[in-house]
């Protein structure tokens, strides 16, 4: 054994110690600030009698259509690899290859894979192994570290295991940095450093039915055994980079987002950015602050939303430090709360627990038809637009740059984002917007980025194109029964799952917060829990019943997956545009995230009653 790794005494299994150190103490940061400013912290009034009709819808339609096909994206091969490259650790721990066996073997440390230890460990369930791409904890935590950047969900409801660690975070919307020293906290305290394999990404997962067992093949050359595995991998996890033309050639720095280079020193730099999304909008409020130039190249505004950000008061820090599960009981309001931005603005009254709900409930003289429902959210939905609309013409003094930072589609059709410092960025005589609408930048070239003609030669170039939704290439590694793949099932049959954690002919293999599986909450930590307690369920289940293997039937499968597109049809009108949401308008209905609401708990319940779901190793004999 090397110091990489050791055989602890008393159990006989392995322990690791292959965590690496941070590569340099330049990485650092902070989130949002604090704004002051009231007339940046409210939204303006919506326009009387403004609703969704045929006028509007077509405005949006035509706003949709004029970018179909345009979102182009390329995997990071050949000379785009290097995007991929762990920046923020100093290089692998040296260890010998692995070939021996585990109970449990779960790919990914971030929320997931760290929440589910602590929940396994605490049933007894100890022989787990973990397999971490990156060089320490904290998943997307880990790998996003840009300026600016913060929990879009509100940090008290959003980090797990508050209560147990007893921590309070500094913010309502805390730092990035924050939120990953909250993971080490947490692997620190449940010794979670002791079980997991980092800069160690798992290649091939191949079930084995002689013996009941996945043999998980990595890039260090383990060929391990393990009875279970869990893709704990998370969801925006898998970047992407946009495809264009010359791009190749650019001689400037040039990083994507989740690879952050802060060896390169932007000030006073001529600096471009390409995207608008989430990340994008918390980084150039700070960019802006150092950069000599900054050109934003935006193809698709995003709808930028009030922050308010404000620190922990001293009243909530006594009253939570004395209050035994605050926070699991904050989390549990949270989840009531089914509209998009009622979350993500949640009265913290209601989350509190000192009123009752966390708004006023319309009362309707009778039973409103689906319909007539689904109108009333349109509408509901376009005067928020409108005021998020009419937020861009309060702030921004340029009209022309005004009118393309207005986005037209539905509210929360793409990913919603909040800041109050975005949109005064664009004021800044060093700012500079270039509308790339709706086709997005055409070329870039040695010097910089060139569109329509006019080249704008950068120092550095910055790739915010975002994630993979839900999409991993784990899934077209691992080969169940009879040696199909996972992306060979979904393919020719369509994203098929139970729960959105198990797929029939992959036996014992678990799949947390991936398609089919997001149990209808805008907080995802709240869906790692339940999805965490089901597997805690399942484990014990299994033990007591002395079975070894567990599969699901096809029918109960068939059953939910068309349950998953039936709802996906029916609030699709919500989310008429096109985003990585549903595949950039290509995905097929119920194949991605789940809208369903309480219905996943349903069948759920209905499962771990009967279990009828269920294909058991004992079945088979």
């Amino acid at each position: 054994m090397t110091e990489a790794i050791r055989i602890d005494p008393e159990t006989g299994r392995k322990v690791f110690n292959t965590r690496a150190a941070k590569a340099s103490e330049k990485i650092d940061g902070k989130g949002y600030s604090v704004v002051t400013d009231q007339k940046l912290r409210k939204l303006p009034k919506a326009p009387e009698g403004a609703t969704f009709n045929a006028v509007e819808q077509a405005k949006y339609r035509e706003f949709k259509e004029a970018r179909r096909g345009a979102a182009d994206y390329m995997a990071m091969e050949g000379d785009f690899r290097k995007y991929l490259y762990d920046v923020y650790s100093e290089p692998p721990i040296p260890r010998e290859a692995l070939t021996d066996e585990c109970e449990i073997l779960v790919c990914g440390a971030g929320f997931g894979g760290l929440l589910l230890w602590q929940k396994l460990s605490e049933a007894g369930f100890t022989d787990v192994r973990f397999c971490e791409k990156g060089g320490d904890v904290g998943g997307t935590w880990y790998w996003n570290r840009y300026p600016g950047i913060a929990c879009d969900v509100e940090s008290y409801s959003y980090l797990p295991l508050l209560d147990e660690t007893g921590y309070i975070p500094s913010m309502k919307f805390a730092s990035g940095f924050e939120i990953l020293e909250h993971c080490q906290r947490i692997a620190q305290k449940w010794g979670f450093y002791d079980h997991c394999l980092f800069h160690t990404t798992v290649e091939d997962t191949t079930w084995d039915e002689e013996s009941g067992r996945w043999i998980v093949e990595t890039d260090r050359g383990d060929k391990m055994r393990a009875r279970f595995v869990i893709l704990a991998n998370g969801i925006l996890t898998t970047p992407k980079l946009a495809r264009i033309p010359g791009m190749e050639k650019f001689q400037g720095k040039s990083f994507h987002t989740s690879r952050w280079d802060y060896n390169i020193d932007l000030t006073g730099k001529t600096l471009g950015i390409i995207g608008t999304g989430a990340t994008a909008i918390q980084a150039i409020p700070e960019l802006a602050k150092v950069v000599g130039q900054l050109y934003v190249f935006q193809r698709t505004p995003s709808s930028i939303d009030v922050r308010d950000q404000r620190e922990t008061t001293a009243e909530e820090r006594e009253a939570w430090t004395n209050e035994s599960g605050w926070a699991q009981a904050r989390r549990g309001r949270f989840a009531r709360i089914s509209e998009v931005r009622a979350a993500v603005l949640a009265n913290d009254d209601y989350l509190a627990g000192k009123v009752k709900d966390f708004k006023e409930r319309k009362q309707y003289d009778r039973e409103l038809t689906p319909e007539e429902r689904m109108q009333k959210q349109l509408d509901s939905s376009f005067r928020l637009m409108e005021q998020v609309r009419a937020r861009v013409d309060a702030i921004v003094k340029d009209p022309k740059k005004a009118a393309a930072l207005k986005p037209y589609y539905p509210y929360g059709c793409k990913r919603p984002t909040f800041h109050d410092e975005y949109l005064p960025t664009f004021n800044l005589p060093h700012v500079h917007l270039v509308d790339v609408a709706p086709r997005g930048v055409s070329e870039i070239n040695e010097r910089g980025v060139v569109h329509e003609g006019v080249e704008y030669p950068l120092d550095v170039l910055i790739y915010a194109t975002g994630f993979q939704w839900m999409g991993t290439s784990t899934f077209q590694k691992i080969k169940g029964r009879g040696g199909r793949s996972l992306t060979e099932k979904w393919e020719s049959e369509g994203t098929r799952t139970f729960l959105g954690l198990h797929t029939q002919g992959f036996p014992n293999l678990f799949i947390v917060t991936g398609p089919q599986g997001g149990g209808g909450s805008f907080n995802f930590t709240d869906v790692i829990y339940a999805h965490a307690d089901y597997l805690i369920w399942m484990m014990k289940t299994m033990r007591e019943r002395g079975e070894n293997v567990v599969d699901v039937r096809k029918d109960p499968e068939d059953k939910y997956a068309q349950h998953c597109a039936e709802v996906d049809i029916a609030t699709a009108p919500l989310r008429d545009c096109i985003s990585y949401y549903n595949g950039e308008g290509k995905s097929r209905p119920g194949a991605l995230a789940y809208y369903g609401g309480r219905g996943w708990d349903k069948f759920r319940v209905e499962a771990q009653t009967s279990l009828a779901p269920y294909l058991f190793g004992s079945d088979l004999n």
